[in-house]
């Protein structure tokens, strides 16, 4: 079936082939102005599927710009650029009232944040005030402005970005701001032969917004509505919890995973599942997104910061402990 099939059949009841079908399509697309990263292209559409969002730690010049542009092209939606900096205002973000001579009365001017893909550039560069102001967009898809809700367009995604070298001038994103992303990423460097294709085409550079769309925001919006009703067997809920449980109690960890990460965990591995083909999800969907659902979700005990223990080590051990279900 065409990945462009109306939002009307797939309401209608279709398997997760079509799924798996825009994932690739996606991802061929994404490929061209993001050469040789599909593992992360699937990671972001997994994101958008299970109404998550991304938050990707990476040097600069990797395309983490490039990825947000081209997502929010492939689905024929809209994207918008926030660059946070420490004199943004929670204002310059949501949008604000202001006063209309014409009617006489105050008029609610949208900000950045009504897109479908919104990319947080650097968004540990402003205030933890500023940063506050995607909460509850992040978790009710809606913002207040003077006692009025606004609902934001539908399929609502942040993919935030931030530097893990260069640390002047920067705030420590807060545990409540981590925990609404559900997956973190990085895109790395491109190996040898993905930059020699690009240094190829150097001459000829394709824009984000000259791919090819491949499907529209109705059509996401349905695929994402038909993710939920992908099977996870008991057996599956119970590594999770195990898993979460042992977060909790690791030694280097001074707070575990919250429910809110485990509920990420579990609807991230419904998404991967699908893009991959099936309607039910395995324990390898779960080791597959454990550590990027999991790990920057923990607060380490100021002794393992010190010995630079990585939450990923953790988590990646504890998968290790934490045998999977055998059926």
């Amino acid at each position: 079936m065409d990945a462009r099939t109306d939002a009307s059949a797939v309401d209608a009841g279709v398997d997760v082939s079509t799924i798996q079908e825009l994932a690739e399509r996606v991802v061929e697309q994404v490929e061209r102005v993001l050469v040789g990263k599909p593992h992360v292209v699937q990671l972001s559409l997994t994101a958008m599927l299970s109404h998550g969002h991304l938050l990707i730690e990476d040097n600069p010049g990797t395309g983490k710009t490039s990825l947000a542009r081209a997502l929010a092209t492939a689905i024929s939606g809209t994207s918008n650029r926030i660059q946070f900096t420490p004199d943004l205002l929670p204002g310059d973000i949501t949008g604000v009232s202001v006063w209309s001579q014409r009617s006489g009365e105050f008029e609610y001017r949208r900000g950045p944040v009504f897109a479908n893909v919104v990319l947080a550039d650097e968004i540990n560069r402003a205030s933890p005030k500023t940063q506050s102001a995607l909460l509850e967009v992040m978790q009710e898809g809606q913002v207040t402005v003077d006692g009025i809700a606004h609902a934001v367009p539908q399929p609502f995604m942040v993919i935030a970005t931030q530097n893990p070298v260069e640390h002047a001038g920067t705030y420590q994103l807060p545990e409540a701001q981590l925990d609404r992303f559900a997956l973190k990423a990085s895109i790395g460097y491109p190996d040898h032969a993905s930059t020699l294709r690009i240094l190829a085409d150097s001459g000829d550079e394709l824009s984000p917004e000259e791919i090819e769309p491949v499907a529209d925001v109705h059509l996401v919006q349905a695929l994402a509505r038909q993710v939920r009703g992908v099977h996870v067997e008991a057996s599956i809920v119970d590594y999770v919890a195990r898993l979460v449980d042992a977060t909790r109690e690791a030694d280097e960890v001074r707070l575990g995973v919250s429910v809110r990460g485990a509920l990420a965990l579990v609807r991230t591995a419904r998404a991967w599942a699908a893009i991959h083909g099936r309607d039910y999800v395995t324990p390898d969907d779960v080791k597959a997104l454990a550590v990027p659902a999991l790990a920057h979700r923990l607060v380490l005990q100021p002794e393992a910061e010190f010995d630079d223990v990585r939450p990923e080590s953790i988590v990646q051990q504890l998968m290790l402990t934490v045998a999977p279900p055998r059926r």
